[in-house]
């Protein structure tokens, strides 16, 4: 969902009270142990251990390129320290590259590894791989975007995008005193996050009859995102909003909007928070970002596959990670800061 380098992302505001097969018992703080088990080579043994007895988990997300999945490895990586067991770290390519998934899927199940950490590209796709590494003894937890079957994922840890949609709706209403007209840019239709932001945006936008939506664009880099603005921005000069539906969206549109010298003048509100998203939130580009808690995701994700692979017992089939809604004025709120700088595991 992002392009950034940076381990800047969003974070760790406090482990969620959980009890889940697989999901962690409640923890009111994050602390890393010392030392990264990443890696990206195949696993060698059958469901709970390999062949020399060291247990390995696959973390397939979307995507590695942006600074939303580098948190979700930090969080795995953290998890992966504390429980010393050995992290896979693979995504496609290119994000959103459904197929590739798919093959690194096959790939780690047929490289015998002892759980896998998904995030789904697509949301039907990939339930027939889901289904047949939990067929040969791989337990699955997905984070994120999940996938149309229950029974293709031990646990699902993600935000409740859908309220995240509607929180992204009120807070550009409350920008626009409640009317104008908006363009929404969205990054993957079929991908569960990205359907379920728009549909909890189009259900609040509908409480302010004054507003419009006059263009809705899809695009999952922020080169599409930035030709999208150029033409959402070209086609409708009247243009008064946009909502970005995940970073690479966010990145775009704050560009185009600061270089057309539109830059406060179209509101703009995006989801996530990488290191450009919080330099254009400071600098008036954007005026709200709707804040995940990815460390979470993938440091519960690890966690709570770990206790299917040791048998647990799992009681929940989801766990909301948490979001924040983030403006200027409560960007330097210590809780938000923690967020949007997660803990680094050590080396």
């Amino acid at each position: 969902m992002r392009k950034g380098s940076s381990w800047f992302g969003l974070a760790a505001a406090g482990l969620l009270a959980v009890t889940v097969t697989g999901c962690p018992k409640e923890k009111t703080e994050t602390s890393p142990a010392a030392g990264s088990t990443s890696g990206s080579g195949s696993a060698g043994g059958a469901t709970a251990a390999t062949e020399n007895g060291s247990i390995k988990i696959a973390v397939i997300p979307k995507g590695t390129a942006h600074s939303f999945w580098q948190t979700v490895k930090l969080g795995a990586d953290a998890a992966g320290a504390e429980e010393k067991v050995e992290i896979i770290w693979q995504g496609p390519d290119k994000e959103g590259d459904i197929t590739q998934q798919i093959n690194l899927v096959q790939t780690q199940v047929t490289n015998k590894i002892s759980g896998l950490v998904l995030a789904a590209t697509d949301s039907n796709s990939l339930v027939r791989p889901l289904k047949d590494a939990q067929a040969k003894g791989v337990p699955v937890v997905t984070i994120d975007s999940g996938v149309n079957d229950p029974n293709a994922s031990l646990c699902y840890i993600a935000t409740d995008n859908v309220e995240g949609g509607r929180r992204a709706a009120d807070a550009l209403a409350k920008e626009l005193g409640e009317k104008g007209k908006v363009g929404v840019l969205l990054f993957q239709k079929g991908s569960a996050s990205n359907d379920e932001r728009e549909k909890g945006f189009l259900e609040n936008i509908k409480k302010y009859p004054n507003i419009k939506i006059v263009s809705s664009l899809e695009g999952s880099d922020a080169q599409k995102a930035n030709d999208n603005t150029t033409n959402m921005i070209t086609s409708n000069p009247d243009l008064n909003g946009i909502f970005a539906a995940n970073e690479p969206n966010g990145v775009g549109a704050a560009a185009v909007l600061k270089q057309k010298g539109l830059a406060g003048k179209v509101k703009l509100v995006a989801y996530d928070s990488s290191p450009e998203e919080l330099k254009a939130l400071e600098e008036g580009s954007i005026q709200a970002l709707v804040v995940q808690d990815p460390f979470q995701m993938g440091y519960l994700g690890v966690k709570t596959v770990l206790k299917a692979i040791r048998k647990q017992q799992i009681d929940k089939k989801t766990i909301d990670s948490g979001m924040t809604v983030v403006t200027k004025a409560n960007l330097s709120d210590p809780k938000v800061q923690k967020l949007v700088n997660p803990p680094i595991p050590k080396k």
